[in-house]
This record gives structure tokens, sequence and C-alpha cells, in this order.
């Protein structure tokens, strides 16, 4: 079996590969030009219309002219240099507009390079890996430009229909990563070398493509949620009183979450040090704080395992209080955008993808709200202390009275505990309309202005999500990948012979173990690429498309003829040829300044002829004379 180098298709254009002074050198280039390009500011809408008459094609081009050589990196450095706007935006204040419509631009101009880029290029114009000098001399790792937009949250590239065709490329393995000699990721065509023989033609590189990644990992959730349903359940056993042992749903589910608990644990190495502490997000909070409730759950259970006597009830009794308090996070981490669980089988379609971005952005917002409350409740804790300290003795020691704090935060205030103290019981009044009438209302605010930013644009939103969702997914893992729980196969049997062996037999011995582990799914994966997928197979697509699919602008429809009693009555529908209709239609691909201006110019272009003509009739007649 050939190995995954020998599987890229030696076809792809390779790019140049610039120097780190040379991108820089080009980042500054572009910015400079953005700085003459917009002085001052202007209207955001302005910058994004298809039709603007700040970004025109004269200016495109423009753009394109100043990379010379290395117009591949160029949409690279304009989304580097759209960065360092929005880092200037936020360090002057005083400048924050003028340096945002600059960063806007920097985006919609990538994607209009993106746009005219040739087909045969694009692969490498958005997959292509750089290196930059930082400020302080050091070079940055490599990123492209694809990465690069997914970590700004760049929906204005990352909504273009090139975009996301690589990305779709990248999500059916039609695009593939490979590692170099430096340990650096590429990514390129990938080009299926059949052999003779099914082990022959079992890759188990098709494993880590996302879109298998996703059916396998979620195949794997549920069997986990299910053992998990099955081991809370434990303690009402019957058979076991005494419940010594583990059961073999716990065993189950301790593996399975010791697999997921690995993978998360690499995956967050791996971004730490190769890519930046910036990408972590929300739902890997969730998931590092679950597998921290399921270990110390596991912990427990082995010690009231080992323990004797009143002990083994107690820590047997602690380990089910941490499993029950991670049901919830549990469910919740269905939701993470790594899409590795549960919510993903549906995120296809748009409305759930883009309720999925909604719940994110409000659980992301909620965090102001609860800075505001804490602080607020520490104040009136401590108020509500001192009052009842003032006498020289405590009657409501502080943990009886958070309580009360926190019942009057869900509408189920206890008055009856501070009658004995007007100023307390003022105090507690003040407490309930600060939270019940101010903070719950600028909660709604927040919950309300986070669905708005993501409807408003919900088409952009859901493509970055689904881009940085499937990069999610190849970004981090190694060469050979085992999705769990087949990574704990990886780390105890196979990890260990790279330390002893060569990497050509590292190599082979992770290939054969794979074929084995997985030789169902590489099966099943054969079976789908060669006969149903249909981007490889013309019969499955013409078989659940309609036979006018795609022909909507075919040449044929455009002057249809008649026949039929209709012709032989000389009836017929293209009296006015197609080119004479279309020719009536406005010009939408320019503004309406842009086709004043092209009007003027042409009008003013007569002008100064008819001035020369009538110049030169005017020298003939005194010649003449």
């Amino acid at each position: 079996m050939p190995s995954a180098e020998d599987q890229i298709s030696a076809l792809s254009a390779e790019s140049l590969e610039p120097s780190p002074d040379t991108v820089t050198s080009l980042i500054r280039r572009v910015k400079i030009m953005t700085l003459r390009l917009l002085p001052v500011e202007v209207p955001m809408d302005s910058l994004s219309d298809p039709t603007s008459r700040v970004i025109t094609p004269q200016v495109i081009n423009a753009y394109i002219a100043s990379a010379g050589d290395f117009m591949e990196a160029l949409p690279y450095c304009l989304l580097r240099a759209r960065k360092e706007f929005i880092w200037d935006a936020d360090h002057n204040p005083a400048d924050f507009e003028e340096n945002w419509c600059r960063a806007t631009a920097c985006e919609v101009l990538a994607r209009r390079v993106v746009h005219q880029a040739p087909p045969e290029k694009l692969q490498d114009v958005m997959s292509a890996r750089f290196r930059h000098k930082e400020i302080d001399g050091d070079i940055s790792g490599r990123v492209s430009a694809l990465e690069l937009a997914i970590d700004s949250h760049c929906t204005i590239f990352l909504s273009s229909s090139e975009a996301q065709d690589v990305v779709q490329d990248l999500w059916s393995g039609r695009t593939v990563q490979i590692y170099d000699d430096d340990g650096d990721i590429n990514f390129l065509p990938y080009n299926r070398i059949d052999k003779d023989g099914l082990w022959g033609r079992l890759d188990p590189g098709r494993i880590g493509v996302p879109r298998y990644q996703n059916v396998f990992r979620i195949t794997m959730w549920f069997l986990f949620l299910f053992a998990y349903s099955l081991a809370v359940r434990e303690p009402l056993d019957k058979l076991d009183p005494d419940h010594g042992d583990l059961d073999i749903w716990e065993i189950v589910m301790y593996v399975l979450a010791l697999a997921f608990s690995v993978e998360d644990m690499h995956k967050i190495y791996k971004l730490l040090t190769l890519v930046s502490w910036k990408t972590f997000g929300f739902w890997n909070v969730i998931s590092f704080v679950t597998d921290c409730l399921l270990t110390a759950a596991f912990v427990l259970r082995i010690a009231g395992i080992a323990a004797t006597g009143d002990e083994t009830t107690i820590l047997r009794v602690r380990s089910f209080q941490c499993l029950s308090l991670a049901a919830p996070l549990l469910w919740m981490s269905t939701w993470p955008a790594a899409g590795s669980k549960l919510i993903p089988i549906f995120d296809g379609y748009k409305f759930v993808g883009t309720m999925q971005i909604c719940i994110a952005r409000m659980l992301k917002e909620s965090g102001f709200f609860f800075c505001l409350l804490g602080l607020l409740a520490i104040g009136f804790l401590q108020g509500l202390y001192a009052l009842d300290a003032a006498d020289g003795q405590t009657d409501h020691p502080v943990k009886a009275t958070s309580p009360h704090l926190i019942q009057a935060l869900l509408q189920a205030p206890a008055y009856d505990m501070f009658e004995a103290s007007p100023l307390g019981l003022t105090l507690y009044y003040c407490w309930n309309v600060a939270t019940a009438v101010i903070l719950l209302n600028v909660l709604i605010s927040l919950f309300s202005s986070a669905y708005d930013d993501v409807v408003e644009d919900a088409s952009a939103e859901y493509l970055t999500y689904f881009a940085g969702k499937v990069i999610g997914m190849i970004r981090a893992p190694d060469e050979f990948i085992y999705p769990p729980p087949f990574n704990i196969i990886e780390i105890f049997l196979v990890a260990p012979f790279e330390f002893f062996v060569s990497e050509k037999t590292y190599r082979k011995i992770n290939r054969t173990v794979m074929r084995v582990v997985f030789f169902i799914p590489l099966c099943t994966i054969l079976v789908y690429e060669s006969h149903l997928d249909p981007a490889r197979n013309h019969w499955v697509k013409d078989w659940f498309s309609s036979p006018d699919d795609g022909g909507s602008d075919a040449p044929h429809w455009q002057n249809p003829e008649v026949s039929g009693d209709d012709a032989d009555r000389g009836l017929q529908i293209s009296k006015v040829p197609f080119d004479e209709l279309v020719a009536m239609f406005p010009d939408t691909t320019h503004s309406t300044e842009a086709v004043v201006m092209k009007e003027l110019k042409g009008l003013k272009a007569e002008i100064a002829e008819l001035k020369q003509l009538i110049r030169d009739m005017a020298a003939d007649k005194v010649k003449g004379e």
C-alpha cells in the first residue's frame, strides 16, 4: 500500500513559498494601500456591497498587481492586515470606526481576490500555509488563509463560494492533509490508487476525513450516553447490594470517558503548541469541566472499592454524585462546534446550525451578566452581614443569608428573615429590585443582541461555523487518526514503538493496526466512495436529481423552439432574440455612481474630441485665408 504522500495527485500546482520577510513586506504594503484607499470613515454597507463604489474592479486589480509574483499569498496578507487593523481599532478608540472600516475593506478585498483566482490555483490560494515576522522579531507558525479567516471569524470571506468549495473538499476528503519532514501540514488533492485485492484497497487515512470522523464519533457518543444512562442506575442494583465491583456498563462508560478525555487533552495540547490559545472557545471549557468530573467520579469509585468500612459507602456516594453533576454538561456538550457529538447530525440544516450558533453566543454573553451579578451579590451579602454584626453578634451568618439571596433572584424572596431589622429589610428590597428589574433586563438585552447579530446575517454565520467545524476536526490530530475509544489502543500498543523503530516501520505498523481495527468502517467507506458517492459516480447523482437540474441557463433555453400543434399554427416564443431582451436590463454589476461616472467620462471624451475637431477646423480656416 503506498504512503499518504504517494496518493497525492502529482498534477497539483505547487505554491511558491515566500520567506517570512517577504510576506511581512507584502502585509505592510497592502496595509499602506488600504490607508490610502480609506483615509476617512465610510459607511460599512458601501464596502461589502457587490457594486461598491469604493472597492471597484480597478481597486481589486491594483491590489492583485501589488503582490507581484506572490499573488497566492495576497489573501493571507490581506487577512493578516485586517487583524492588525482590528488591533489598532481596539487600542485606539479615537480612530475605532476608521480602522474597523479598513479591516472590513481588507476582508472584502481578500474575498474578491480569491474570486478572481484561476480555478486551478484556488486550492493553493486558500490552503497554502505562510509565515510572517511578528513584532518582537519571532517567526510565526504556518497558517493558511482559510485557517486565519476561521481564527479571526471572517464571515464575509468564509461565506464566499470559493471558500466553501475548499471546505467541502476537506469535509468530503477530496483534499487531504499530509505532514512533511518538518512536521508541517500541507493540504493537497487526494488521488486514490487502487491495487489488487481488498487489503490493498483499504486506505487507513480515510478514517481521518471529517465526514467519516463525524459519523464514527456520533456512533461512539450514542454508545457512551447509553452506557452512562445505565451506569447511573447501578446504586439501584439489588443483585449486588454492597456495590463492591464495577458493573459492565460502568466499565464501558469509564473506558469511553477515558478515550474522550485523552482526545480532548491531546487536542488542547496541540492547539496550545501549534496554534494559539485564542482558538479556545466556550465548548472547550465545558468539555474540560466534564472530563474533570468524570475523572473525579472514577477516582472516587476506585477508592471506594479499595476502602473498608463506612468509608466505602461515603466514597461510592461521592462518586455517583460527581457522575450526576456531569449529566447536564454531557448533554450540553452535544453542542460543541468541534462536531463530534449529537447535534451535528442535524446541523447540516441551516435552521439547526443557526440556532446552535445563537445559543453558543447567548451563553458567552451571559458571562458579563454573571460577573455583574457576582459583584453585586458580594456587596449586598457584605452589607447584610455588617448590619447583623452591628450589635456585636451575628444571628444570621453568611451561610444562612446566601441561600435567601439566591431564592430572591429566582423570584422566591424570604422577607420574614429580615423583618427584625428595618435597614436590613430595606437592603433586601434593594437586592430584589437590582436583580429582578435591572440585571435580568440586562441579561434579556444581551440575549436579544446576540440573537439579532446572528440572525441578521444567518447564512454567513452558519457557513463560518461549518468551516470552523471542518478545520477543527483536522487541525489538531496526528497523521494517523484513531477516533475514540480506539485512541487508547494507539497510546498503549502502538505509540511506544515510535521510540524503537524507524519512521518507515512505524508507518507500516500504524497502517496495519488501523486496517485491522477499522476493517468494517474502511470497507464501508470503500464501497461508498467506489459506487455511491455522487461526486465520483454520476449515475447516483442522476438517480436522485431531476433531468432539468443544472440546465436552467443552457443555450437552448435562451431561444426555445416551439413544436407540435403550436409550431404548425406558426406560433413562436422567441419573436425577440434573447440577446436583445437582456440588452434592456440595467447594469447591476456596477453601482449607480460608477455607471454615471463611466457615462460622464465617455461624454467628457466626446466633448474633448469635439473641441479638438473645432480647433482643427478653425486652424484649417485660418490657413485657407
